[in-house]
């Protein structure tokens, strides 16, 4: 079967799998989920009593001491981007679907429901540098296309490690005026990124879209093994029958998650959370449910709009 092929039937098995039961189940919540569709940042100025606290930019206020509010100029549709991390460490799985197999589906699926509300969906592909851009179109026939191009990438083999600052910058040069960015990625980098990350959310809506794999939270008793890094191809010897060996690889990955999800909050982005053994509508609609929470609470509290929430 040809690839174009191939990509109709997966997006085709999609439509029927997921799209529809998205269809029965989000009940209007479409505009919650995508918070901030349609609207283009025209200015920042002052608060003044009366304004809708939701338009407060914290970050701006945060800096100068004074609330500042954004002022937006209403477009009838938007513009979505998909910031797509497809190096080395993405190939991982230890169940039926790898990191990059849930990348491929979520970028499908939610491609597909913004296309079908009229909106356009753009994308920028990360190796160990970005070397694709594909511009934001509308139609299913886009949504062909991502696909198409993302199932024929040819896996990495070892490189460098992943520094996603590159990515983010790009993102920073290429997106120009205000859309929803879905940084897709595991988030195994080289520091820095959680500054870049800020920045691009000051003028774009922005969600962190994490990929893990269980077996990157706590490892099994499998006795000795060679592990090797996904990246750089080192490889270390380790006996994962030692009870002491296990506790240290969990405290570490406890850490890891407490260190990520504050500088998701730091960077002021929502942040939803893929598991390779996750079911992709029951994640989406999880989102869905505490982004409407907080934007209620945001209208009756006057809550901080990027509060980072995790799934």
């Amino acid at each position: 079967m040809s690839a174009s092929r191939t990509a109709e039937a997966v997006l085709k098995r999609l439509e029927w799998t997921v799209i529809r039961r998205l269809d029965g189940l989000l009940h209007g919540d479409y505009r919650t989920l995508f918070r901030g569709y349609g609207l283009d940042l025209a200015d920042l100025r002052e608060y003044q009593y009366n304004d809708d606290v939701r338009h407060i930019d914290w970050n701006v206020t945060a800096r100068l001491q004074t609330p500042y509010v954004r002022e937006f100029n209403e477009e009838r549709e938007v513009a979505a981007w998909f910031l797509l991390d497809l190096s080395a460490s993405v190939d991982f799985g230890s169940q039926v679907l790898r990191k990059r197999g849930v990348s491929t589906e979520f970028v499908t699926v939610l491609a597909r429901v913004l296309t079908r509300h009229g909106n356009r969906v753009g994308a920028l592909f990360y190796g160990s540098s970005v070397d694709t851009v594909i511009p934001a179109r509308s139609g299913r026939r886009q949504v062909l296309h991502l696909l198409h191009r993302m199932m024929t990438r040819p896996e990495r083999a070892s490189s460098a490690a992943t520094d996603l600052r590159d990515l983010l910058r790009t993102a920073y040069r290429v997106v120009p005026r205000r859309s929803l960015l879905f940084v897709v990625s595991d988030f195994i980098s080289t520091p820095g990124w959680p500054e870049a990350l800020a920045r691009l959310a000051e003028r774009h809506d922005v969600v962190a879209v994490r990929l893990y794999d269980p077996m990157e939270m706590e490892l099994p008793d499998l006795g000795l093994l060679v592990v090797q890094d996904a990246e750089t191809g080192e490889q270390l010897f380790v006996d994962t029958h030692d009870r002491g060996f296990r506790r240290r690889f969990e405290a570490a990955a406890v850490q890891r998650e407490a260190d990520l999800r504050a500088s998701f909050r730091a960077a002021g982005v929502d942040a939803l959370e893929l598991s390779t053994n996750d079911d992709l509508v029951d994640a989406i609609l999880r989102f869905a449910d505490l982004r409407k929470r907080r934007s209620q609470l945001a209208t009756g509290g006057g809550l901080p709009p990027h509060l980072g929430v995790q799934v």
